[in-house]
């Protein structure tokens, strides 16, 4: 990792928090003890310092598998549910005590490694204390037993973790909210797999990450065990619960692509999404093999305000999709590109989201520009004329939110997940591109999502990746332009000019809509 200083060091310490922030295990950040006196069992931190969202995750330990299991009692979308959850991890300190994040009604018991744990609630953390200290770098399990959560109705303006519909309820986490649904570390720097087990009345269908391994009945229930294989962050988790029809399209490649809709709606919603297997085609043609076991969306009959790339499952919704097919399969392609940029390689802490959202905005309108629909889509004939315009609107997006690398604030998730880090993300590719050639382009691309598979990484490391691969010093000229508060110049393009600041172009920066995920 490249350590820089000023402005462009990544701030991954939160007020207050005086231990330094390091990287353990699979990329979970963590507070590294001072001396040795601090490997005395001490209280693991309720947060992990991260710039936006400070007290969000929590320290001590590495989440290594998460054994969920979810009970619906009735076919009443409104319910509340209750539930289970196994956590096996691994302590990178000697634990007094540690947290869990959690926002939902309520907890029955904890029990660590067999043996009852007393705990407490505190806002959005359960405060676990074991009967006994937790060595370092012991292998340690928490369950989490009779936890209860309800959920709630969409909010376009106000996104929300768990969420009802008429016709059942699925988990929209990005980027703090799963813990709104089952306790977690609920933060994408601690990747974990996942088995997800829900017992649902006979008639419902149960949906969640990864393969289905068994159903089983008993007393008219019926239980779906899920397993995620491959390394997943909280916030992707997705569980869809009701009235739903499973819908197998074929494979590309080997990959199963299922979609899961409303059953009173499957026949009006599942031709919308004809064209997912060329899509992950023509992905795979640009970054490689897809890196996960299987592929599709689930759709509900709501208003969210946004898709979202759940973790081999996307989300969408009725009340935000475009009508036709030349808006939609651009935004199905932007969700499906997330699967590699987000999903499989994840941002380290969320001032890293502009690799999420940079990158599927690039291979969103591009898709569209190879399809002949980039006109219709976005209003412009070519790329280039498409990036001129999104170029010439930097200096704005940076005063208003913002470096791309480094969003101002997070009072609302429309501070983080800003046009900023979508067009300003992809005019960052761009620029990359024209810098070091479409060869070497294609290269660093491809090398980001297979050398890190299944990993968190940081901005610093793709900036290390970008040098490496195309023989270049990168640093200074993507620092400048991921964190610079003035845009660059565009290489190849001298005369592209940019807006200067002014009230007014500043108040025409800001979104007219939220942005899709």
């Amino acid at each position: 990792m490249t350590v820089l200083t000023g402005d462009r060091l990544p701030s991954v310490l939160a007020a207050g928090v005086a231990a330094l922030i390091g990287v353990t295990g699979a990329g979970v950040l963590s507070v590294a003890p001072a001396s040795a006196a601090a490997q005395k069992p001490s209280p693991g931190s309720a947060g992990l310092g991260d710039r936006l969202y400070p007290t969000l995750g929590n320290g001590g330990y590495d989440v290594q598998n998460y054994d969920l299991s979810l009970d619906y009692a009735r076919k009443d979308p409104a319910q509340q549910i209750t539930g289970n959850v196994t956590i096996t991890a691994r302590a990178i300190q000697s634990l007094s005590r540690f947290d869990l994040d959690f926002a939902g009604d309520a907890v029955g018991a904890v029990t660590v490694d067999g043996r009852r744990a007393a705990f407490t609630r505190s806002g959005e953390e359960l405060v676990i204390t074991p009967s006994r200290p937790i060595r370092d770098r012991a292998v340690f399990t928490v369950v989490v037993s009779g936890f209860r959560a309800t959920p709630v109705a969409p909010d376009a303006d106000a996104p929300v973790g768990f969420v009802k519909t008429p016709d059942g309820t699925v988990l929209a986490g990005q980027p703090a909210s799963s813990h709104n649904l089952f306790p977690s570390n609920d933060h994408p720097s601690d990747k974990a797999t996942y088995t997800i087990k829900m017992t649902v009345p006979d008639g419902w269908t149960a949906t969640a990450n990864g393969t289905l391994v068994r159903t089983s009945e008993s007393h008219g229930r019926e239980s779906w065990v899920y397993r995620e294989k491959n390394p997943m962050a909280s916030e992707l988790v997705q569980v869809a619960v009701g009235d739903f029809l499973q819908y197998s399209r074929g494979k590309v490649d080997g990959i199963p692509i299922r979609d899961v809709v409303p059953r009173r709606l499957a026949g009006t919603l599942l031709p919308r999404f004809a064209n997912e297997l060329e899509q992950m085609k023509w992905m795979e043609s640009k970054v490689g093999k897809y890196p996960f076991e299987n592929y599709g969306v689930v759709v509900i009959d709501g208003n969210l305000g946004f898709a979202l790339e759940t973790q081999t499952l996307s989300l969408f919704d009725t009340g935000s999709f475009p009508s036709d097919s030349a808006g939609l399969d651009p935004v199905l392609t932007h969700e499906l590109a997330h699967q590699w940029f987000g999903d499989s390689v994840a941002p380290e802490v969320w001032s890293n989201v502009w690799q999420n959202e940079g990158h599927a905005s690039y291979y969103e309108v591009h898709y569209a520009a190879e399809h002949g629909t980039l006109k219709t889509y976005v209003g412009f004939d070519t790329l280039e004329a498409y990036y001129k315009n999104r170029y010439a609107r930097g200096d704005q997006y940076r005063a208003t939110y913002g470096p791309v690398a480094r969003p101002l604030k997070s009072d609302s998730i429309w501070d983080v997940f800003n046009p900023n880090v979508y067009s300003g993300g992809s005019v960052v590719l761009y620029a990359l591109q024209q810098q070091v050639g479409d060869r070497k382009f294609a290269k660093i691309e491809r090398d980001w999502v297979q050398q890190n598979r299944g990993k968190s990484k940081s901005t610093e490391d793709f900036i290390a990746l970008a040098s490496r691969d195309s023989g270049q010093d990168l640093r200074g000229f993507l620092n400048d332009w991921l964190y610079g508060s003035k845009t660059p110049p565009m290489p190849g393009h001298p005369d592209w000019t940019v807006t200067p600041v002014t009230p007014a172009t500043t108040a025409a920066a800001a979104p007219a809509a939220p942005l899709t995920y």
